[in-house]
């Protein structure tokens, strides 16, 4: 019997440790029961069965589905450039299994696949016999080539996305700071600022913004965190793909507004849209726009813009200017010491009225101003996508001592975002759904497992508050599947029309095609 000490307010840790659980635990065959008691509820009766067949992810059983039916899980399965040759190694499919099951779950370290390996049900559903440990899954990428990972890696990613490329698209780049707290290769000290002088690695990065869709990333170091270091990522991929697959545009920011890179891409004859740095000549010049009467066109949302063709320093040719300003916001009367930004400091010394801010692009398009403006406008949406693949999924953590891995998982990460973005579209086609809220929507749901004979019963269990409407919508999504496989297409005639399901707002009804079958069939399997 414990006596509560009333001068402590609490039993003591010793007190508790020491406490003889005889009198609340029973043993009935091989579980045990527990009765614990809570003040005002009564008690509940707790039994312990480690042996049931249950899973946290039962949803995840619509998602494999989903990769069976386009193929996707098989085909990285297929030809990953593992080679074992002891016969203790596991199997190729677990590896690739176990870090998908990981990365679909939202974990950003290899120490968390602990926490699935007991779970059975979610390894059968992906064809694993059991998920393997963190330590396979770590040192299987050391095995191999660099160029047989690359080459694998590309091959699947392009597998994704190119069908939707015959579709006009705007191509962002950019670039993201992962910071480190190790001494991992190519942790260096370069732009951070979120954290100045904590070392990083940088992520260049391609992507579909209006789909968010990631098309590519390449890891590099921290020191290597401006635009040029990028583009041989984005050459190869706009060089790699048919004439017709090329984007409409490419957009980025002041960091990609240079010579080499506008060379590079007038040389290819590919359109781009990027921001330029306000340096003297281009202060100089919009001072003497301020001077020149009517040459200002009102835009949307507050906006004015002009253009002209102007040459700056180090540009061998002129080139054609936008430039967009609207009232910039007085300081703040509680902070007066702090001084007016310098990059809109010359505004100061116009004729009395209201002070700008300003926007200097550059552009080889034949867009009217407006849409000039609203297009890097709409470019604002891209840090939504680093916010999303960085804090909701694994781009945070998955960190080794070499580069290697680094890179090879950032890019498995976008693979697996990539999926999932396509999987969401299916439940909800007209907006893209974060993981934060999908996942809970679509994957978290209590499964049991049985078994009777050859039968094999998934029993799910939603605790979410809109548990009927999931069960409707996964529903829906099982049955357009079951279409699928029933009408027997290849594989890549499956995934264009998953594609054109889940992009029908986007694509305006358009039936894609598959890449390697040409105008085979038009795909009319829409529900």
């Amino acid at each position: 019997m414990l006596i509560r000490d009333e001068a402590k307010g609490a039993y003591t840790m010793k007190e508790l440790v020491a406490c003889d659980t005889k009198d609340v635990t029973e043993t009935i065959g091989d579980q045990a029961r527990e009765r614990l008691f809570l003040p005002g509820q009564g008690g509940y009766e707790v039994e312990w069965d480690v042996a049931a067949a249950v899973t946290p992810n039962g949803s995840l059983v619509y998602f494999a589905q989903y990769l069976a039916a386009g193929g996707l899980l098989d085909g990285l399965c297929a030809d990953i450039p593992l080679n074992y040759t002891s016969p203790n190694a596991p199997p190729r499919r677990a590896v690739v299994g176990t870090i998908i099951a990981s990365i679909l779950n939202g974990q950003t370290r290899y120490a968390h696949i602990g926490a699935l390996r007991g779970d059975r049900v979610s390894a059968g559903i992906l064809g694993v016999a059991k998920f393997v440990s963190e330590d396979c899954v770590r040192h299987a990428f050391l095995r191999g080539t660099e160029r047989a990972w690359d080459a694998w890696l590309t091959q699947h990613e392009r597998a994704v996305w190119e069908p939707l490329l015959v579709e006009s698209y705007v191509l962002d780049i950019d670039n993201t700071v992962k910071p480190l707290y190790g001494h991992q290769e190519g942790a260096e000290l370069g732009y951070n600022p979120q954290k100045p002088g904590r070392p990083s690695h940088n992520y260049h990065t391609y992507f579909v913004g209006s789909l968010r869709l990631v098309l590519g990333v390449d890891v590099h170091p921290g020191k290597e965190h401006s635009g040029g270091y990028g583009m041989l990522g984005l050459w190869r991929i706009i060089d790699g793909l048919p004439p017709h697959c090329r984007p409409s545009l490419v957009r980025g920011d002041v960091s990609y507004g240079n010579e080499k890179i506008m060379v590079d891409a007038e040389y290819r004859s590919q359109p781009y849209l990027f921001k330029l740095r306000q340096t003297h000549k281009v202060r100089s010049q919009i001072e003497q726009m301020e001077r020149t009467s009517g040459i200002w066109r009102d835009l949307a949302d507050g906006w004015q813009g002009a253009e002209t063709r102007l040459k700056l320093s180090g540009w061998s040719r002129d080139r054609r200017c936008v430039f967009v300003r609207r009232p910039a916001k007085p300081q703040m009367a509680s902070r007066p010491e702090l001084p007016p930004q310098t990059e809109f400091a010359f505004v100061q010394v116009l004729e009395d009225g209201p002070h700008y801010e300003y926007m200097v692009l550059v552009t080889n398009t034949e867009h009217e101003l407006e849409a000039v403006a609203q297009l890097y406008r709409d470019r604002a949406d891209c840090e939504n996508v680093f916010d999303e693949i960085k804090n909701q999924w694994g781009w945070a953590g998955y960190v080794t001592r070499d580069l290697r891995r680094c890179r090879i998982v950032a890019r498995l990460i976008a693979l697996v975002y990539n999926w999932w973005n396509i999987f969401t579209r299916l439940a909800q086609r007209d907006r893209h759904l974060e993981a934060v809220t999908s996942r809970p929507m679509l994957l978290h749901a209590v499964g049991r497992l049985v078994t009777t004979g050859r039968r094999k019963i998934l029993r799910l269990t939603s605790t979410h508050a809109y548990a009927e409407k999931i069960r409707d919508v996964l529903g829906r999504i099982g049955k357009f599947l079951n279409r699928l496989t029933a009408e027997q297409l290849t594989v890549e005639a499956a995934w264009a029309l998953i594609l054109t399901t889940a992009f029908a707002v986007w694509l305006r009804g358009k039936p894609l095609r598959p890449v390697s079958e040409g105008p085979q069939i038009l795909l009319q399997l829409q529900t």
